[in-house]
Formats: structure tokens, sequence, C-alpha cells
């Protein structure tokens, strides 16, 4: 399978597959002959109005089973699934890295100044980790554990399931993302997808860990970013109707009729999440979604519920959320700074609805909804725009905002054959309209990654080769490939490495298409219409989790250190691969393992000149310059 690269503006890289036998096209570029259809949201006037037209949604949407297919909700958990510097108005475009005089790595995020939770966050002097349902901090000059705190359920007494995920950390407190989960089964009823709860617990670490704050809210939490002490986190709701027991009834029709006469039913509550709030003195707050922090797409595409919730890490408690509310899906979560973006794939309802009204699936594109909130200030989210595009997207670096303008990648499947293209949109009253399009990208592949960094964008796709697009995106209207370059294999994330350098991570594949282990590319893209392959390293049989998911991704631009964990062939566990990157060469410079024999490590990071790891079973100190132990913290 090969795949094509191509730089987006100044520089943006595409990569995408090729269908076999077939040259990738190199695109076509136009600017829209007029707006992009009207997409946008509308407020209740009541909630009696906001009741009647989610009763209505819901029971257009409503099979046999219940909403979704096979009575299964489509939802997300936390999703990838990521800035601009605070003074300005427009997204800086360049990838998080250490401020001038950092001698420690933060998480890899996808815009500076905007950080995204992660099993592992430092401060320098410290390290805050989650393990086993603890949180641990770990001193980084002592190489010792200084504090632990088991975390509990909202309902402070410890005994309700809690999976506790990734964290978030500013100045002496730390914010824990995670999910607790009841089942709902009442009778005859069946609570559909059960209540599931997203919880948020605020950590004072100034002295002994403690807890300051539980809230929870029903839904499942997607994504949260950071910027300054500000957290906006990202809960999706599903309506909780109490469905009856269809599974008597002889035919469609009547499960059908039997579950909207329960939508029908449903109160005003059942779309509205509910949420609580614990104090560190056991104080418990209720509370829910108000009527008048809910909007709607003019026409509906969902019947679940995306809330921004806003905490401020800072705070002498943890509040309530200040929640605002969308009707509709969310999948992918991306802010720069002043904007955060929440995109919503199509596919599933399309495919849902299919399932449901017992039809072939339509031959329409599926579409890609985005909605844009304000975020600049400390306070409530703003909702700004909405708008939509073609295809779907692959995570969330296919979105990059720029001097206003929005670029996003995505790829069609249309009439047994696909295709891939980046849009840019500009604001426009409350819409995001098509500014121009660049499209025909990698046709019969798919994307498998995206950077941009500033007016350049990269794109890759792939099916047997892996071309490598580099796009020209210094005119909003008129967006451009002005390079391509085809190798073996693809790159599943890319990363720049400064200097017109862009360090490439995925699988080396054969001329058949065959992924043979994972593959190390550097590439050389200061002529965006030549970019070059100037060196790779390649582990047979191997894979990594930084091929999707980013965080588990070190590159430590001060000493050309990358570290990226690796299952190889025939490993029981995972360990990191430690490599030397300078402008012409990847050279191999050891490896790092844990004790244990499934030992899994996740993270690397850099703490002075000190390289920490990190699994379940704890964290690993290692002199970075010579790869030598200096010390095994368990966890």
């Amino acid at each position: 399978m090969r795949r094509t690269l191509v730089a987006l503006g100044a520089v943006c890289m595409a990569l995408s597959g090729c269908t076999g036998g077939k040259t990738p096209s190199t695109g076509s570029s136009s600017a829209p002959a007029g707006p992009a259809p009207a997409f946008k949201l509308v407020a209740f006037d009541s909630c009696e109005q906001l009741l009647s037209s989610l009763r209505g949604a819901a029971a257009e949407a409503v099979g046999p089973w219940g909403f979704g297919y096979g009575g299964r909700l489509f939802d997300g958990g936390i999703a990838d699934s990521t800035a601009m510097s605070r003074s300005g108005s427009a997204g800086s475009g360049k990838a998080a890295a250490p401020a001038a005089g950092q001698d420690y790595s933060g998480t890899n995020n996808h815009e500076a100044g905007v950080d995204e939770p992660d099993l592992v966050k430092t401060d320098g002097k410290r390290i805050v980790t989650l393990a086993h349902g603890s949180l641990k901090v770990v001193d980084a000059a002592s190489r010792t554990v200084t504090g632990s705190l088991t975390l509990a359920s909202a309902d402070g007494t410890g005994k309700g399931p809690v999976n506790v995920g990734e964290l978030l950390l500013a100045g002496d407190r730390a914010l824990v993302l995670g999910s607790d989960y009841q089942a709902s089964i009442d009778g005859d009823t069946v609570g559909g997808p059960g209540v599931s709860g997203a919880q948020v617990t605020l950590v004072d670490l100034a002295g002994a860990p403690k807890v300051i704050g539980r809230f929870t809210i029903e839904g499942a939490l997607l994504d949260a970013r950071q910027v300054g002490g500000t957290a906006r986190v990202v809960v999706t709701s599903q309506p909780q109707v109490k469905f009856p027991d269809v599974s008597r009834l002889g035919t469609d029709e009547a499960r059908i009729a039997a579950n909207r006469a329960a939508v029908n039913a449903a109160p005003v509550e059942a779309w509205l999440p509910q949420w609580t709030a614990v104090d560190g003195a056991g104080k418990r707050t209720e509370g829910r979604v108000d009527c008048g922090a809910v909007s709607r797409p003019e026409t509906y595409s969902a019947t679940s519920v995306l809330t921004v919730l806003t905490f401020d890490l800072g705070g002498a408690a943890i509040g309530g959320g200040d929640p605002v509310s969308v009707v509709a899906d969310g999948n992918t979560v991306y802010a720069n700074g002043p904007g955060l973006y929440i995109a919503n794939d199509q596919r599933w309802r399309i495919m849902a609805d299919a399932v449901r009204k017992k039809v072939a699936m339509s031959p329409r594109p599926p579409l890609t909804q985005i909605f844009k909130f304000d975020i600049a200030g400390a306070g409530r989210p703003r909702f700004v725009a909405s708008g939509e595009v073609p295809g779907w997207l692959l995570n969330q670096y296919s979105m990059s905002e720029w001097d206003g303008h929005l670029r996003i990648a995505t790829t069609t499947s249309l009439e047994n054959t696909t295709s891939s293209a980046v849009y840019v949109l500009r604001l426009n009253g409350g819409q995001l309209t098509q500014a121009g399009k660049v499209d025909g990208l990698g046709k019969g592949e798919r994307i498998y990654s995206v950077r941009f960094i500033g007016t350049t964008g990269y794109v890759v796709t792939f099916r047997q080769t892996d071309p490598l697009y580099t796009l020209d995106l210094r005119d909003p209207a008129a967006p451009k490939v002005v390079g391509e370059l085809k190798i073996p294999g693809y790159s599943a994330y890319l990363h720049p490495a400064g200097d017109g350098r862009l360090l490439g991570l995925g699988q080396d594949a054969n001329a058949q298409g065959r992924v043979q282990g994972m593959q190390v590319s550097l590439f050389d893209v200061r002529d965006p219409a030549h970019p070059a392959r100037v060196a790779q390293h390649q582990e047979k049989g191997g894979h990594s989790e930084a091929e999707y998911d980013p965080h588990a991704f070190l590159y430590w631009a001060p000493l050309g250190l990358l570290a990226v964990p690796m299952w190889g062939e025939g490993q029981q566990s995972m360990s990191v691969v430690v490599l030397k990157v300078s402008d012409t060469a990847i050279t191999e410079a050891g490896a790092i393992t844990h004790p244990g024999r499934y030992a899994t490590i996740r993270r690397s990071l850099i703490v002075g000149g000190t390289l920490w790891t990190l699994s379940q079973q704890g964290l690993k100190a290692t002199d970075a310059a010579t790869l030598a132990e200096q010390a095994w913290i368990a966890l």
C-alpha cells in the first residue's frame, strides 16, 4: 500500500493511499460559487417547545430496539481523541513545544497553549499520574512517591464503580477525568443505555493530595481542553427514555409503536443531563442542564445532547460546571485557544437510519457537522457558529484554525470509491461557510494522517502506496496541492521537527500494500513542491500506540531525541524505542523496558536530563544522554 505526501499552504501535509496501479490525483482547487448550505443553531423559546421538539425528533429516530443500530446508541468515549497564544485572535499553527528555557516536556499536544488530558502530567518538579484507581505524585528530584490518593465515586462513599482515565494540571491543582456507570432496569422497562456518568474530580496538591470537589453528569466523556487554569470538558448524553420490554411483541412495527409511545410520554428531564457536585466537606449539590442553555440545529441530526462544561482549576470549589448544550452528536474535539470546535460524523446516523427503516444506505455522501464555541474568556463558552463539510474526519489533527479560517481535511466515499479533500471555512454570521477547497486527493484511498503547520498542510493517504501531499494554504479561497511524494507504507502521525523537517510514524509496507512493521520517517519539506524522505528507521513486525494516540509520541528537540512505545514481533510487553534524529539521519540509541512479563510502557517525558517512562507497573528514570537507568519507582 503506498501513500503520497502533500504540503498544504506553507506547511500542510496530507498522507493518502493510492489505488493499485493508478497514479494518485494531485487534486483540484476551487472557491465556492456561493455560500455553503445553511446550517445554524437556534435557541428554544420555552421548555415546552424544547420538549415537543425533542419528542418529535426522537420519535422519528427510534427503532424497534430503541435508538441507533440494534438498540445501541452511537456515542463516544474518551476521544481523541488539540493553539494559539492568548494574545492574538488567530491560531499559531505551531505544535506544542517547550517554552524558552523550559527543561521539561509536557503532553504532546496538538496546539501550543492548549493542554489536553493525558495519563501523566509534569510541571518540571513533580510528576502526577494515575495508577490502579489512585492519583500518585512523584518528586522528580528525589525520585520518590510523595503523595497518593485513592479516587472514589462522586457520591463520596468510595463504593460506586469508577474509572479514572486522564488528568489535567495547573499549579497545585489536578483535574481528574473519568466515568462511573449504573445500569438502569426497572420492572418491565429498560433504561436504554443505562445511566453512565462523566466524572470530574478536583484535587489539591499543595500538601498531601486531597479532593476538594467531585462533579458527575449523565453522559459519556468525549474530551477536554485546558487554557491557563480553565478547563472545558465536553460530554455527550443520550436520552434516558425508559423503553418497554418489546421482546414479546411479534413485529418491528409493533415494537416501534411501543417505543414511540414511550418517547412521547418521556418528560423533558429525559433529555436534559442531570449533574451532581460534592465539595470537600461532603456537601452535595444537584442540578440539571437548563432549557435556556440548550440550542439545536434548524434541522435535527441527532437525539443526543452535547454539553460543554467549564471548571476553574484554581477555584475554591468545583462548582456546577456552568453547562452549555447543543442537541447534536459529537465525535472529535479541537481547540486553538480562543475557539473550541466539536465535529459530528454523520456516517453512524446514516447507517442507523438505514437499518431502522430497512432500506439501502443513502447514496448521498456523509457529512460532518462542526460547532464552534468562543472560549477566549474564563466564563461560560459562547456558541459562535456551525457548519458542515462532505466526508468524515480522521481525528482532531484533521482540523486547524489559522488567521480566522478553519482548515479541515476529510475523506468521502461515494459510488464505491473514496477521495479526500481539504476545505477552508470562514465565519459568516452564525455560520461556517466555505471559502475554498482542494479535492481529488488520493482517489481510491483514505486519509491516514494530517498536519497543518502555519500556511502549509500535509496529508497522507494510503491504499497501496503512501502519497504525502503538501498543500499551499496561503490563499483561503484557493488552496492548492504543490507537491507529492510516493513511498511504501504510510505515516499515521506527523510531527514537526523544526528547520523544514517533518517526522512521520506509521507502518512500512510491501508493493502489495501489506504492512511490514513500524516505520519512522524523516522528511525534508523545506521546498513544499519537492518533499523528500531523507531517513527512515524500521522495526519489523512492530507497532506503536503512538500510531493512533499522539500522546504516546515524545520528540525532545534540544537533544534530537525521539521516544515511542513499541510492541515488537514476538514481544509480550511494550518497550520504548529511543532514536536520535538529526537533519539527515535517524539512528537507534537503545530501548527501555520495565520489569514484569507483561509490562506495557505507555508514555515518555523529559524532566531536566532524565527520560521518564510510565507503565501501570511504575515509573523508570533513565539518563536521557546515556540511557543508563537511574531509578525505578513501583506504582
